[in-house]
C-alpha cells in the first residue's frame, strides 16, 4: 500500500498485461501489503470490491486492462504488540528517535510478520510516545528500510514531527547514504543511474526497469565506488529518489547486484572458501544483502538544526570486508 494511502479512501488499481489470469484476491494482496490475504478475502465477499463496476469473487481471474476499485478497510489489528526486543539508539530527544535497524528485522507489521518488528521494539521502548500518523500499525514510522537492509532509520515521537519529517521526505531534502559491497567491479569511479521503477510483470515480490509502463515511477540513484577488489567493490550509495527496492534494482540493472540479494543477485550467502578459491572451507560469512544505511541528514523537525547521524558498519559486512582486504576474492566471480 502506498505510504500516502489510508484506511477510508477510495483507490484505482489497473490490471498489468503481466498480471493477466491472477486471482482477485492475490492481486489485492499483491498491492496492498499491509494487508493478508484472508483479510481481502472478506473484504471481497462483502462487496466491497468492484472490478469494471461489478462485483466478484475472490477467485475470479483478471484480464489486463481491468480497473479495480475498493475503499481501503481497516487495519486488521489495533496495532503491534509491544515487545521487549533491544534497540541501538543512535540519537532521541522529545520529538525523534534515530535508531540502527539489525539485519533481518522487519519495519512494521505486514502479513507473515506480525511480531518481532521494530515497530513492537518501539512500542515497548517509547510506551505511546510515538506518532500515530501512519496508522496503529505504523507508530513512529516515517520511512522503512527493507527487512535484510540495515541501519539508520529515522522515527517520530509526536504527530507535529512526523509531519515535518515527512515533508522533508517529500520534498527530498533528507540525504541518505548507503553502503554496499556488490558483485564485480564497475568501471567507472561514479555514475548516475536513472531509470523508471515498476511492478515486475511476471514475479509479485519483485520490482524492474519499466521503461514503456505508464505506471513506473522515475528512480534516480547515484553510486560512488569506495573500494575495488578481484571480483568486488564497495560502494557509497545516495538514491535521490525512494522507490520500493530502489538501490537493489539499479544496482542489478548495470550489472552489479548487491552481494547475497537473493531476489536480484541470484545468491544467498556467501562463504570464506568462495573468497579463497577452498571448496572445504564452508564458514559463511554473509547471509543477507550486503546493504547498509549508513548515514542519514535532515533538519530537526522542531529547532531546524542540521543534523547527521551514522550507522556503524554492522559485522557480517565487516568481516566480508575484512576478508577482502586481506586478499580474499581472488577465487570467487560476480
Amino acid at each position: 500500500m502506498a505510504d500516502a494511502d489510508s484506511p477510508g479512501d477510495l483507490i484505482e488499481l489497473v490490471v498489468e498485461p503481466g498480471q493477466s489470469g491472477w486471482r482477485l484476491d492475490a492481486f489485492l494482496a499483491h498491492h496492498l501489503t499491509d494487508y493478508s490475504r484472508m483479510h481481502l478475502r472478506r473484504v471481497i465477499v462483502a462487496g466491497a470490491v468492484q472490478v469494471d463496476g461489478g462485483g466478484c469473487k475472490p477467485s475470479y481471474r483478471l484480464n489486463p486492462g481491468q480497473r479495480v476499485r475498493l475503499v481501503l478497510p481497516e487495519l486488521p489489528r489495533e496495532g503491534p504488540r509491544a515487545e521487549d526486543i533491544p534497540l541501538d539508539i543512535l540519537y532521541e530527544d522529545d520529538d525523534i528517535a534515530v535508531v540502527n535497524k539489525p539485519p533481518g528485522m522487519v519495519v512494521h507489521p505486514a502479513r507473515g510478520h506480525w511480531s518481532g518488528t521494530l515497530a513492537g521494539a518501539l512500542q515497548f521502548r517509547f510506551a505511546g510516545q510515538l506518532s500515530t500518523t501512519g496508522g496503529p500499525t505504523r507508530p513512529g514510522i516515517v520511512h522503512r528500510l527493507d527487512r535484510d537492509t540495515s541501519g539508520v532509520l529515522l522515527v517520530a515521537r509526536n504527530d507535529q514531527a512526523h509531519a515535518q519529517l515527512a515533508g522533508q521526505f517529500e520534498g527530498r531534502s533528507i540525504q541518505k547514504e548507503y553502503f554496499a559491497l556488490v558483485a564485480g567491479v564497475p568501471q567507472r569511479d561514479r555514475d548516475v543511474i536513472d531509470e523508471p521503477i515498476g511492478v515486475h510483470p511476471h514475479h509479485r515480490e519483485k520490482m524492474a526497469i519499466r521503461r514503456h509502463d505508464p505506471d513506473a515511477r522515475r528512480a534516480e540513484t547515484f553510486y560512488e565506488v569506495v573500494e575495488r577488489f578481484a571480483h568486488f567493490a564497495a560502494l557509497r550509495v545516495s538514491p535521490k529518489t525512494g522507490r520500493t527496492h530502489q538501490i537493489r534494482v539499479h544496482l542489478d540493472h548495470v550489472g552489479h547486484p548487491v552481494l547475497c540479494d537473493r531476489l536480484y543477485g541470484g545468491r544467498s550467502q556467501l562463504t570464506r572458501g568462495e573468497l579463497r578459491g577452498d571448496p572445504t572451507d564452508t564458514l559463511v560469512l554473509l547471509d543477507r544483502q550486503a546493504l547498509h544505511a549508513w548515514r542519514i541528514s535532515f533538519a530537526h523537525p522542531k529547532s531546524g538544526e542540521p543534523m547527521t547521524l551514522e550507522a556503524p558498519l554492522p559485522p557480517d559486512i565487516e568481516r566480508v570486508l575484512a576478508e577482502l582486504r586481506a586478499g580474499g576474492g581472488q577465487g570467487a566471480g560476480g
